[in-house]
């Protein structure tokens, strides 16, 4: 008789978990509230549909904890890995994706997979009886999460997170604005101008600050009272920290050569990066905001070269639920007051497309060995995937517990190497190739395929 395991929330990590279970021969039930309920950032019903960014972040596996984890995470036969690179977009080092063919694409495989069955619906309540992963992502229905804070005798952690704009090309004054990557970097031509950049003088800067700071935004409920992930602050936010923050962050000037004035440095530069293949939509590089959408098109049209831009989707904010899982979940990722069930994906603490759906991989691979009967260990803490599962799992203080991106801060370090910045990329290339040797042979120990 095939064992079922049942998936809630078809994001990333239910994606990937779904994936990894039913190539292990398991049949899956994926339990999807969508089209049917809908959510704040979300625009359609499809599986793995990305909504913050279309950016999986850097693809250097050997210098960067997020490119070691796409590393493991192709080793493994990961879905949401195998989909980014078939609809990859030029980004420079980083892996940025055309975002609606990616989503249909995952959606594609699953539902043509025999061993998956996708019932659309909400759930409401935490199930009893079976096999079930949790991976409702942070914007979890208001019924699931009521009954997860009832469980857990205490209400779930949250944060808020902000949503870029996104601007039809066409509606962009190429006269002003350039194609090129931060120090030309990529290996062709076309990764090379993958971002579209916007130069400010420092009177342009000053007044876009301003205006910034004097908008009109989105206020809080009265009762809510969480604070944002640093990795993904509204502009708003960040300018409020000092005038001259923005212009350190997403609007830095290092790196870029106008073609236009090549003897003028800006002051300041924005960055648009392509949203679709086809290159009509382009997204604001790091201007999540929690402006009002009257607001963001005065402010935004101040910007050199959009002064008469088209938005095809303007930003904004919502709330992000986690929970704290250090307390609630044991080393299997199992809750431990009802341990039939697993959490996995940004719900339990981790930030970001490629964590979330790491986490659903790994979550996947233990209920897999549970249903068979057999003892799987937690992946090795010296690999990005048991570096962040360990931390979410108990490495993290469950007093200041905060979401979380993978970062080399995470892994044990490696012995006999220097430390200081001068030794920083040799300790970078010791922790990835360790990571890799330590990942394969967890994979290889495995009966599930790899």
């Amino acid at each position: 008789m095939t064992q079922t395991l049942h998936i809630v929330g078809g994001g990333m990590a239910g994606s990937e978990a779904a994936w990894q279970a039913a190539n292990a021969g398991i049949r899956v039930i994926l339990h999807e509230m969508r089209p049917k309920v809908g959510t704040f950032a979300h625009q359609t019903g499809l599986l793995g549909e990305m909504v913050c960014s279309n950016s999986f972040r850097s693809d250097d596996s050997e210098q960067n904890a997020v490119g070691l984890l796409h590393w493991e995470m192709r080793a493994a036969d990961g879905l949401i890995m195998a989909m980014a690179d078939r609809h990859r977009l030029p980004a420079g080092g980083a892996l940025a994706v055309d975002r609606d063919p990616f989503a249909q694409s995952v959606t594609d495989a699953l539902t043509a997979h025999p061993n998956i069955t996708v019932e659309y619906g909400e759930v409401t309540s935490l199930p009893h009886d079976g096999q079930w992963i949790i991976a409702t992502g942070p914007l979890t229905s208001g019924a699931l999460a009521e009954a997860i804070a009832a469980e857990t005798g205490a209400e779930a952690l949250a944060f808020f997170d902000a949503i870029a704009p996104i601007v039809y090309f066409d509606s962009i004054d190429m006269s002003k604005a350039w194609m090129q990557s931060r120090y030309d970097k990529g290996e062709t031509e076309e990764e090379r101008t993958a971002y579209l950049n916007c130069p400010m003088d420092r009177g342009q800067y000053e007044a876009f600050i301003d205006a910034l700071l004097a908008a009109d935004k989105t206020e809080f409920r009265e009762g809510e009272t969480a604070g944002y992930f640093d990795g993904c602050l509204p502009i708003e936010v960040m300018a409020e920290r000092g005038r001259e923050t923005l212009r350190f962050g997403p609007m830095k000037p290092v790196g870029l050569t106008n073609p236009h004035q090549p003897d003028v440095k800006p002051y300041a530069v924005v960055q648009l990066r392509r949203d679709n293949k086809l290159g009509t939509l382009y997204n604001i590089v790091g201007f999540q905001t929690k402006m009002k959408y009257g607001a963001q098109t005065d402010v935004f049209k101040m910007i050199p070269g959009l002064e008469g831009a088209s938005f095809a989707r303007l930003g904004g904010i919502h709330r992000n639920s986690f929970i704290n899982s250090p307390t609630l979940l044991d080393g299997q990722m199992r809750m431990r007051s009802r341990p039939n069930i697993r959490f996995a994906g940004q719900i339990t603490g981790v930030e970001g497309y490629v964590e979330s759906a790491a986490m659903g991989l790994v979550a996947a691979r233990m209920a897999v060995a549970e249903l068979r009967g057999e003892d799987l260990p937690s992946p090795p803490e010296t690999t990005a995937m048991g570096a962040l599962m360990t931390h979410i799992t108990g490495g993290a203080d469950a007093k200041t517990f905060q979401p979380m991106n993978v970062n080399f801060g995470l892994f044990p370090p490696v012995e006999g190497l220097r430390g200081g910045r001068r030794g920083r990329k040799d300790r970078y290339k010791a922790y990835t190739d360790r990571a890799k040797a330590d990942w394969q042979g967890w994979l290889d120990s495995q009966s599930v395929p790899a």
